[in-house]
């Protein structure tokens, strides 16, 4: 499988090494981007849904700890790179999964990289089973990631799902917002069969909750809770189809 990475590391001769080693020895790593501190790896980490962070321990105005607060939910493997062998104990303690030394050896780059990537398959067969929700009715839940585990919700208690770059806001009927680590699009198949509809490019409405449609071009909907939303002229005809 492909590993989407970035490479956090201050010192820009260190960053070329790394990224031309994984270029020659690791060809199922792609690497989205770089950064030369705490700043731009939050930007690149916010923007981009990753499966991989190289990470350098020090680095100006704070260290990689200090990112890793800063993020909060973590939903990507982590491989600290560093001169320094006694941040060996906080690296466990904050759930890395490899920790390579300076200068870097290309054996354990490989070591790094294929346990990575033996960590991603395995997650992603358990996603197949466990984050995709039941389409039944009697089952009608679904489960959403988090830095502990998941958290299981009521299909019924979601009014909408609004797309936030790579990340999606879920609204529930108790105007309680969760901000997930997942695509539209993700929840927008996991969803379809539980009586959602896509209406939008950035909306994904639960049928069930919709009080009134207004006419358009594509026109839009209004919610049980007051909220209007505005459906595309593309997915008009797939949103009527509901109240035939």
């Amino acid at each position: 499988m492909k590993l989407k990475s970035i490479i956090v590391e201050d010192e820009e001769t260190s960053r070329k090494i790394l990224k031309n080693y994984l270029n020659k020895y690791c060809p199922n790593v792609d690497v989205l981007g770089e950064a030369a501190n705490i700043e731009e790896a939050l930007v690149l980490i916010r923007n981009n849904e990753l499966d991989l962070v190289f990470l350098d321990v020090e680095m100006p105005y704070g260290n990689a700890f200090d990112l890793l607060d800063k993020v909060g939910d973590v939903n990507f493997e982590t491989v600290f790179v560093t001169a320094y062998n006694h941040y060996a104990i906080e690296a466990l303690n904050a759930h890395a999964s490899y920790y390579l030394m300076k200068p870097i050896s290309i054996d354990e780059l490989i070591k790094a990289v294929d346990y990575v990537t033996e960590i991603r398959v395995k997650e992603d067969a358990l996603q197949d089973q466990v984050l995709v929700p039941k389409t039944t009715t009697v089952q009608g839940k679904i489960t959403i990631p988090q830095q502990d585990g998941f958290e299981v919700l009521q299909t019924a208690d979601i009014m909408y799902c609004k797309a936030d770059d790579n990340y999606t806001e879920i609204y529930l009927n108790n105007n309680k917002k969760k901000l997930v680590s997942k695509t539209l699009k993700y929840f927008e198949d996991a969803l379809t069969e539980s009586g959602f509809a896509r209406v939008h490019k950035s909306y994904l409405v639960n049928v069930n909750e919709v009080t009134k449609y207004i006419k358009g071009k594509g026109g839009s909907v209004l919610l049980s809770n007051g909220k209007e939303i505005m459906v595309s002229a593309s997915k008009k005809s797939d949103l009527l189809s509901y109240f035939k």
